[in-house]
């Protein structure tokens, strides 16, 4: 891993503002397919809804945030409740340091414990950083979305990208919301590195 150093905690919604910032440098590109950027007091009321079950991470170097990850449900149907997706948003400033690898590997680390057993990326094609990132992490393409979104006047492809992260038992354990996990077993996962 490059040489960063940084400090993983979870985002409160007092982090709204200044993640909304980073969200906003890439309204204009279709990285993200929403085209109106949210007001802060929707981005509050999202980071409010996910973390109540999922992890929701902020990053920050010298006491500025420099990005965000969290995984959500990835379908609603309740035997899809072992699969999660995740998101991952870096300040402009912040990529190509190896902090989007650092954010997924807690966020999956944590969801194992989370009784999860599947992992998504979905990402807007080509995007080399991106899909380079879930390669090294061991994702497989499992497939794409010919023309899915359309945005900044062009039809973009999405690609989808999956990682078994523990063992298929049968029966499965219950998940098991973020908030009900011993806070010890969070604090290694978010201070030890990659």
């Amino acid at each position: 891993m490059e040489n960063f150093t940084m400090a993983l905690r979870f985002a409160t919604l007092a982090d709204s503002r200044n993640l909304l910032k980073i969200y906003a440098q890439y309204m204009t590109t279709p990285i993200t397919f929403e085209c109106v950027l949210p007001s802060e007091q929707e981005f509050s009321d999202r980071i409010a809804h996910i973390s109540s079950s999922y992890p929701y991470l902020v990053s920050e170097e010298d006491g500025q945030i420099t990005g965000y990850a969290y995984a959500h449900r990835h379908m609603e149907r309740e035997a899809y409740q072992w699969n999660a997706e995740l998101s991952v948003y870096l300040d402009m400033k912040a990529t190509s340091k190896g902090l989007g690898k650092r954010l997924y590997g807690v966020l999956i680390s944590i969801l194992t414990l989370q009784e999860v057993r599947n992992v998504y990326g979905c990402v807007t094609l080509p995007n080399a950083r991106s899909e380079a990132l879930h390669k090294s992490l061991g994702f497989r393409t499992i497939g794409v979305y010919s023309n899915a979104g359309y945005k900044n006047g062009k039809w973009h492809d999405v690609g989808w990208f999956e990682k078994s992260i523990a063992a298929y038992n049968s029966p499965p354990n219950p998940f098991v919301p973020v908030s009900s996990l011993p806070q010890e077993d969070l604090l290694k996962i978010m201070t030890r590195t990659l």
